[in-house]
């Protein structure tokens, strides 16, 4: 067994912009789950603000070893401060990725989701 089943990014914040015109490069945060068990996954997301109810549950399914990455900008508006709690029936690692592209110069940021299942 790998994982755990519930997991935090409580440092969420989608940059509001990008400095250029790749859509590769947009600005934006996702988080990539792994799912090493031969059964599939079915994974919640819920979405916690500052200054509003949360959102969600956002339900996907991720198939049998094999991984998904959420665009969390999809579920987020842009320059809003948020957390997200990730819970999935059987363990899934976690790990939560930001490309700031507000500048030429871009910065990427990535760090492993907390554990707390």
């Amino acid at each position: 067994m790998i994982g755990t089943t519930t997991w935090v990014i409580s440092d969420g914040y989608v940059p509001p912009g990008s400095s250029g015109d790749d859509p590769a490069l947009a600005s934006h945060e996702s988080a990539c789950m792994l799912n090493t068990n031969a059964e599939p996954a079915t994974v919640e997301l819920t979405v916690y603000f500052a200054d509003r109810e949360p959102a969600g549950p956002h339900l996907l399914t991720i198939p049998g070893r094999r991984i998904w990455h959420q665009r969390l900008d999809e579920l987020v508006p842009a320059g809003t401060d948020y957390s997200v709690v990730i819970q999935a029936d059987r363990p899934i690692v976690v790990q939560h990725t930001r490309l700031d592209s507000r500048q030429a110069a871009n910065a990427l940021m990535t760090t492993i989701a907390f554990p707390a299942g």
